[in-house]
């Protein structure tokens, strides 16, 4: 696919994408992604694997959560389809802050702020008990900072991971989207498991596109799309 135009308005240039359809793709990002035209994003809001070898209290894993080469290529891509000024908010696995960091670096993202997202209820308990959420906020290039910004203390409201084992809450992604991606911008997320981030996405009149690798959490978002 060719790469985004670039045309001058007040002095800056500004990219134009070519149209990509709303949906979902299913299939491995790392073969994916390059399909897609360069510079065609306005926000990337993903929740790859932690890298942690999870598994639920039912048995559910999550694919490649047991390993970290994928990092690395996965996000060169990412950046080559982000535009310049974008920003990345990806959640991570706080036992492989190294990997994502070494991942992110290399890709050329610089981390712009940090959000935590509280829980009312324990995931876990070990030395403390596990009751938030991490995301980075990653920019790619220099960022224009919004009029509005938000706080980096979040809410967290439980999904009971009905539809994927780490499914997040759609009303939590809602206002990171509107915020950090304008009207008629792009949001990419090229981990979406159950497709939360895209329903969000939907819900503003954003445009929205993802990948997901398992058949059945891609035939589920998609239902989520009907």
């Amino acid at each position: 696919m060719s790469p985004a135009r670039p045309r001058a308005q007040g002095g800056h240039l500004v990219f134009e994408a070519p149209a990509l359809p709303n949906g979902i793709l299913q299939g491995d990002c790392l073969k994916l992604m390059p399909e897609l035209p360069t510079a065609c994003v306005d926000l990337v809001l993903t929740d790859p694997p932690y890298v942690c070898g999870y598994r639920d209290r039912s048995g559910r894993t999550v694919a490649n959560d047991n390993r970290s080469d994928w990092l690395a290529p996965a996000f060169h891509e990412i950046v080559r389809l982000m535009k310049p000024g974008a920003l990345c908010i990806s959640f991570y696995g706080w036992t492989a802050t190294d990997a994502f960091f070494a991942a992110w670096r290399a890709a050329g993202l610089r981390p712009v702020a940090h959000v935590v997202f509280c829980k009312p209820y324990a995931s876990r308990t070990g030395v403390f008990r596990a009751m938030h959420e991490n995301a980075y906020v990653l920019a790619r290039g220099r960022l224009v900072a919004p009029g509005d910004a938000l706080s980096d203390v979040r809410s967290w409201t439980y999904t009971g991971n009905k539809l994927h084992p780490t499914q997040k809450p759609v009303e939590e992604l809602v206002p990171l989207i509107r915020a950090y991606c304008p009207e008629g911008g792009l949001v990419f997320d090229p981990f979406a498991g159950s497709g939360s981030t895209l329903v969000a996405a939907r819900s503003l009149g954003r445009r929205y596109l993802g990948i997901e690798l398992d058949a059945v959490h891609a035939a589920t978002a998609e239902k989520r799309l009907l």
